[in-house]
């Protein structure tokens, strides 16, 4: 184990602990072989009967993977194509895999910032498995605000969503909360954070194969206090419009739509990479009908054109390294975004027999 991820087993439950609070638990390549690693050995340990993820930190289960460190290894090779770089991508999206097919209850307590990377350790998992929030739950897939896509998983799970509702998140980047979340179906039960101690106290008191059912029971008084969803209520515009044809078509509708809501929205695509947005739509399109490893397959091979274009160079450099936030995207406007463009990001890497993810069943 790394020093940034600590384990133990009590009672027949795993207990993986987070520790990288000054980067509220970013991933570096040595976190996600620590947790491939031990869970790889804990899917057959009989002395295991369930997972569960945690962080010692209340500001944040995972706030994604180490962007700076995307941006130091990314600009090692003229092409993007540093070996390291391609390793965590590589190994960052089979934990992914592993976790979404986990053959035991693989429990993530999403307390605080869970983004990006975050996402990929706390979503998936077998019907018997739970992702909890709480009041401190930020979360979103906000990738196109340095110039990605929304990956980990997220062609899967974004485009899986109610509606349109992926489409929200996946080309605003914006944030939600506990009831949101709760809402698209990326959480299972709210539990206020003034009840974490207990709800510790219950995991180390029951026995792992008894801990899914028990922790339902736990959360169920505090349903309520999870209060109402905002894309609930605003649903239907939601719909209507991120369920336009084009790129063009979802912002023109959106700046019709005078809500705070709307503008907040249509604000925020405007600051957002113009061709990794065409992108997004076209990936949560095509992972509509795609099961998880082949999204992920799908996201390994576009991971390694944008490093190919520069793109998330330059918005992890304009937002983290010069914090200048003035990002030169290219092109630079979504009327200079060609379906040429987009299409070279879907075009294969690799044979199919010499992709890194080929084994992924």
């Amino acid at each position: 184990m790394t020093d940034h991820v600590l384990t133990r087993i009590a009672n027949r439950t795993g207990i993986i602990t987070l520790d990288r609070p000054k980067a509220l638990n970013s991933l570096s390549l040595d976190m996600v072989r620590a947790l491939t690693d031990v869970l790889r050995g804990w899917q057959h340990d009989d002395q295991v009967e369930a997972v569960v993820l945690t962080s010692s930190s209340e500001k944040a289960l995972c706030a994604g993977g180490d962007i700076r460190f995307f941006h130091e290894v990314g600009h090692a090779s003229p092409m993007g194509g540093s070996a390291l770089l391609e390793d965590f991508f590589t190994e960052e999206y089979a934990l992914n895999h592993l976790i979404h097919f986990y053959p035991k209850p693989y429990i993530a307590v999403m307390d605080g910032v869970v983004m990006g990377g975050g996402m990929g350790i706390a979503q998936g998992g077998p019907d018997c498995g739970l992702r909890i929030v709480t009041e401190r739950t930020k979360m979103a897939m906000p990738e196109v605000n340095i110039g990605l896509f929304p990956d980990v998983g997220g062609s899967h799970f974004l485009s899986h969503a109610p509606g349109k509702l992926g489409n929200y998140l996946g080309l605003t980047g914006l944030t939600i909360g506990a009831a949101d979340a709760l809402y698209i179906g990326l959480a299972d039960v709210f539990v206020p954070s003034a009840e974490l101690p207990d709800l510790q106290a219950l995991i180390a008191s029951t026995q792992g194969a008894e801990l899914p059912t028990a922790i339902r029971a736990f959360a169920e008084p505090f349903h309520a206090m999870a209060g109402a969803s905002e894309l609930q209520v605003r649903r239907k515009s939601i719909d209507a419009h991120f369920g336009a044809a084009s790129m063009a078509a979802m912002m023109e509708s959106l700046a019709r739509d005078e809500t705070p809501f709307a503008q907040k929205a249509l604000a925020a695509m405007r600051q957002r990479s113009p061709l990794m947005m065409c992108v997004t739509q076209e990936l949560l399109a095509r992972g509509a009908s795609l099961d998880v490893a082949d999204c992920l397959r799908m996201e390994r091979s576009l991971v390694r054109r944008n490093f190919e274009h520069g793109e998330v160079l330059e918005g992890v450099r304009a937002l983290v390294i010069d914090k200048d936030n003035a990002p030169q995207w290219n092109p630079p406007s979504l009327d200079q975004v060609t379906p040429e463009m987009v299409a070279r990001f879907f075009a294969p890497v690799w044979p199919d027999h010499a992709h890194p993810l080929r084994h992924l069943a």
